[in-house]
């Protein structure tokens, strides 16, 4: 009897001691906006950050994922972020800009070659200065950024090869005011309209077309309402690994490391699947049923010439010509290496 009396006495001992060690885990809240499923490359990577973190602090960081908006549309996210009632956030370019404008200098079309380019300038000095900037101003540490994928034109009219033929159609924008001028400057009119809505505007006819890259379109179901693709690459869309900057300071130094480590392993998985379809564009979009318009490099000579001066007026009128002119010089010593 004293024996079980014992044996007893230390399972509640363990069952108290694991309860107290549960209690103090730190809640983080993880929200990003495509669909539960291991086909998304969001998801793929924020599983895979849940079980590194998770495993890495032994429990002591709990991430909950909210994946499909579940916790609001990317501006409703960033607000969460700032506040701290989420924890940590995968937002797409758009809403970023809308509340940290530098972020805009991305959406200068036509200016990385590849996603070689891409990542190492996101992932180098420039990068560092920008993020740095923003964590100052808004109170959101950027972790790192994956592709949104390489961004193309699709509509429901008409093929578009060449900037005479966006004339006359309605495109769907990201909520930021620099998309608006992008879509403009080549003819068609610009109507914004937040990511959860994008299905409904495309079924419903409240515009022609949108622009996105293959992740989204396939993740959405983008495609059933549209019928050409042109594959002109305006603009290597991002998606920020966005956390709460008070959250993660009051982290151990453990734990920050575990963050950071898993943000990395995510990243290279999201940008992995991302890039593998993008480089598959014409087969996966074209098996879905869109016709693919091919772009020559002269047709997008064109498109460059007219978008990309305005848009970078644009910018410069918001921001300066600071994040721009670094952005060029990033671009330079790239290509200069």
């Amino acid at each position: 009897m004293k024996r079980t009396s014992r044996l007893l006495g230390a399972t509640a001992a363990l069952a108290i001691i694991a309860a107290a060690g549960a209690a103090q885990a730190k809640e983080l809240k993880y929200a990003h906006f495509q669909a539960a499923d291991m086909s998304s490359p969001k998801h793929a990577a924020a599983l895979a950050f849940e079980t590194c973190v998770e495993g890495k602090t032994s429990g002591s960081i709990d991430v909950q994922v909210f994946p499909a908006s579940q916790l609001g549309d990317g501006g409703q996210v960033i607000e969460g972020l700032q506040l701290g009632a989420i924890q940590m956030g995968v937002v797409h370019d758009g809403p970023i800009s809308a509340v940290y404008k530098p972020f805009a200098v991305f959406a200068m079309p036509y200016l990385f070659d590849d996603q070689a380019m891409a990542w190492s300038i996101v992932d180098g000095a420039f990068g560092e200065e920008l993020f740095d900037d923003m964590r100052s101003q808004t109170g959101i540490r950027v972790l790192g950024l994956a592709d949104n994928g390489v961004r193309n034109f699709t509509n429901s009219k008409v093929p578009v090869a060449e900037p005479d033929d966006m004339k006359g159609l309605k495109m769907r924008v990201m909520t930021a005011p620099v998309w608006t001028k992008l879509v403009e400057s080549l003819g068609a009119s610009a109507t914004p309209v937040p990511w959860p809505e994008l299905p409904g505007a495309l079924q419903q006819g409240v515009v022609d077309g949108q622009e996105n890259g293959v992740t989204n379109i396939v993740n959405a179901s983008l495609y059933q309402h549209q019928k050409y693709v042109s594959l002109d690459g305006h603009v290597f869309s991002w998606h920020a690994y966005m956390i709460n900057d008070a959250f993660y300071e009051g982290l151990t130094d453990a734990e920050r490391q575990a963050v950071n480590e898993c943000v990395e392993i995510s990243k290279v998985i999201h940008r992995g699947m991302t890039a593998a379809q993008d480089a598959n564009a014409a087969t996966i979009l074209g098996e879905k049923g869109l016709e693919v318009v091919p772009v020559s490099p002269e047709q997008k000579a064109k498109f460059r010439e007219l978008a990309q001066p305005a848009v970078r007026e644009y910018i410069v009128g918001e921001i300066g010509e600071d994040w721009p002119n670094k952005l060029d010089a990033a671009v330079a010593d790239y290509r200069g290496q």
